[in-house]
């Protein structure tokens, strides 16, 4: 047994009583002996991939045990103590790392990437830096409801330089969040050296440029981690402000088992074993007579058995045997929706006064509803589609933003995972790139990972034809298409546009609303004045014809409107598809199949767009209805064009008709 004088850290035990302290030694070995556990299957073969935490247990072992287990935690990889201090069920962490189904993701992700409602943790994404404005959101939630709770959530030293860190904390900050940010910092990410990451001396050094508090803790001293977050979550949910919290630790084992410490120093590890945050807190309890060598001896014959019983659990369920069907259905959270029929009074609105009119009926029909964005509170957004609703609802629910997309997107996902709900605008659809990350890694995968919904709705001003430029008229809802979990809906008409956006916030899954911004103010229709709503994942027909079906969806519908006029009546169907995410295959090939013609118009650029993908479903089909090939008509392979002339020339508006008139005749 070391000594005082071999211990390398100092205890104060101010405030804790014996039975807590051997509480807290507990608390500290069971994530140690998992890890020991881990290893030995690693090499057996009985686990894929490993990622340790061995000499870090104090930071994640410290911070679960210092806060309530109703706050949320957002961990990372590296951090198996919060799940075990969080009294995750071993068997199913166990099924977990082995792809099992009764673990968190069904097979479907893998180590810590898994997230437990019940336990209060949010699972990380590979992409680390996400998480934190997360946790942004599930602050937002707490401080909006008046609940004192806190939120933590970790990155790392490496996961720091991301710009989500930035955005996040500067987000924090600016609306006084109640948000502990932990860095982990434990020197090195993967093979990388923090002097080859940034050039600041310590974290805590970077709290001032985001005007908030920062401190820094030795995180291998247990009792210091417990309490300087208690004491910091104390003050937070009194006084509602995020902290900036830098732990200093060391990785002792490789970023993940594979990749091996070969690039570390000679005697690096060596000197920071001494500092070993479970030997060193075992020493102590030993030294002050706290913990006894039998009720050391019984704690770790009690462990072993649990850790072996939890395992032997896991390892005899049978491999998961591949279901498509529930493949599919867990891509979306349930949602029972009931058509809400419009009735009584109808007015004329512009297209822009439908979005205004559904987002304002939500608003009030959702107390737990908070829309965020660039300049949408006093300003009322570039397109003044808020314009007044800060009057009404305030700058808690209607709440200026900073030019940070992932950060809010993130803020939603956070909303929602706290019971909300959230509308996200995008300035400008082409925005959307800045938070594409959250959007198609975090929101679209969220439920079928591990089946936290997510209860946002990312509103996208969109298209040309305004001389705007290629950066403020992109058509880039393709993008979206191709990635499951998401639904991508874009109206046409005032009345779907209210209708759908209606039904899109009122959908408990991730939403897409396109709005093309020359619809606007250019067209406008009799639209019922109380709530309704329209079904995501189902086309309109807009004409009946029986000799060409024109399919496409946004201002295709009105140029192919604009041309039913030359043709005979009964001529062209045209199918409005109005959701694009799920397509309505049932409408499209039910027109197909009686007209035997097939036109597909776009906005977006002919290549790599949906009409490409309707083109492929046709043939696979309908080939044996087809009386003529399938064409396509979409906009230059350029990005759009400032020049009027030149974006004119870009669109496929004035190809449309010589299109029409060639299926029509072959």
């Amino acid at each position: 047994m070391e000594t005082a004088q071999e211990r390398h850290i100092q205890y104060d035990r101010t405030g804790f009583d014996d039975q807590e302290l051997l509480e807290i030694y507990k608390k500290i070995l069971m994530p140690r002996m998992i890890e020991e556990k881990m290893l030995i299957l690693l090499r057996q073969g009985k686990i894929s991939k490993w990622f340790s935490g061995w000499g870090q247990e104090g930071v994640s072992v410290g911070t679960a045990y210092a806060m309530d287990k109703e706050e949320y935690i957002l961990p990372m990889h590296r951090n198996l103590g919060i799940f075990t201090t969080r009294d995750i069920p071993l068997n199913r962490l166990f099924a977990q790392f082995q792809g099992k189904m009764s673990g968190f993701t069904k097979g479907r992700d893998r180590s810590f990437h898994f997230g437990s409602k019940e336990h209060k943790i949010v699972g990380m994404i590979s992409h680390l830096g996400p998480q934190l404005g997360i946790a942004d959101g599930i602050a937002l939630a707490h401080k909006v409801k008046g609940e004192k709770k806190v939120t933590v959530v970790f990155t790392g030293d490496g996961g720091a330089s991301e710009g989500d860190f930035h955005e996040a904390l500067n987000v924090a900050s600016v609306w006084d969040l109640p948000v502990i940010f932990a860095v982990e910092n434990n020197q090195w990410g993967l093979s990388t050296p923090s002097k080859e990451q940034f050039r600041c001396k310590q974290f805590v050094d970077k709290g001032v440029g985001y005007g908030m508090h920062a401190e820094k803790v030795d995180g291998n001293n247990i009792l210091d981690v417990i309490n300087t977050v208690r004491r910091l979550s104390e003050d937070i949910r009194e006084n509602s402000k995020p902290v900036l919290l830098e732990f200093l630790t060391f990785r002792m084992r490789g970023h993940e088992e594979a990749s091996g410490t070969k690039y570390y120093p000679e005697g690096l590890q060596d000197h920071w074993e001494q500092f070993d945050p479970v030997t060193n807190y075992t020493s102590f309890l030993e030294e002050i007579g706290v913990l006894t060598k039998e009720f050391k001896d019984s704690i770790h014959e009690e462990f072993k058995k649990e850790i072996q019983d939890g395992f032997d659990l896991a390892n005899s369920e049978d491999k998961i045997v591949p279901n498509t069907a529930i493949e599919m259905a867990d891509l979306y959270a349930p949602f029972d929706f009931k058509i809400q029929n419009g009735s009584g009074v109808k007015r004329e609105m512009r297209f822009i006064d439908a979005i205004q009119d559904g987002l304002l009926a939500s608003m009030r029909k959702y107390p737990e509803l908070i829309i965020m964005g660039q300049d949408i509170a006093d300003y009322g957004g570039v397109f003044k589609v808020t314009e007044g609703f800060m009057e009404e609802f305030g700058k808690d629910r209607v709440r200026n933003t900073p030019i940070c997309e992932s950060a809010i997107v993130g803020a939603g996902l956070g909303l929602s995972i706290a019971g909300m709900k959230a509308v996200v605008e995008m300035q400008f659809a082409d925005f959307v790139t800045c938070g594409f990350n959250q959007i198609v890694n975090n929101l679209a995968k969220i439920h079928w990972r591990w089946g936290q919904n997510a209860d946002v709705v990312v509103r996208m001003p969109t298209g040309a034809g305004s001389a705007a430029g290629p950066f403020h008229s992109q058509s880039n809802e393709a993008w979206f298409f191709h990635t499951p979990g998401l639904k991508v809906v874009y109206p046409s008409s005032p009345s779907e546009a209210k209708g759908l956006l209606m039904a899109s916030i009122a959908d408990p899954n991730p939403v897409l609303f396109f709005e093309h911004k020359n619809l606007y103010r250019s067209i406008k229709e009799d639209v019922f004045v109380d709530d309704f709503t329209i079904e995501i994942g189902k086309a309109a027909i807009k004409s009946s014809g029986d000799k060409l079906s024109i399919i496409t969806y946004g201002f295709g519908v009105q140029w192919a409107l604009d041309l039913l006029n030359e043709y005979p009546e009964n001529t062209i169907e045209i199918v409005d598809l109005r959701t694009l995410l799920p397509l309505d295959t049932v409408a499209i090939y039910s027109s197909v199949r009686k007209t035997g013609r097939a036109l597909i118009v776009h906005e977006d650029c002919l290549t790599g767009g949906i009409g490409g993908e309707i083109a492929a479903l046709l043939n696979e089909n309908c080939f044996e209805f087809l009386d003529a090939p399938i064409r396509r008509v979409a906009s230059l392979d350029t990005p759009v064009p400032f020049a009027a002339d030149l974006e004119i020339n870009f669109l496929p508006k004035n190809k449309l008709k010589e299109a029409i008139d060639s299926l029509l005749i072959f």
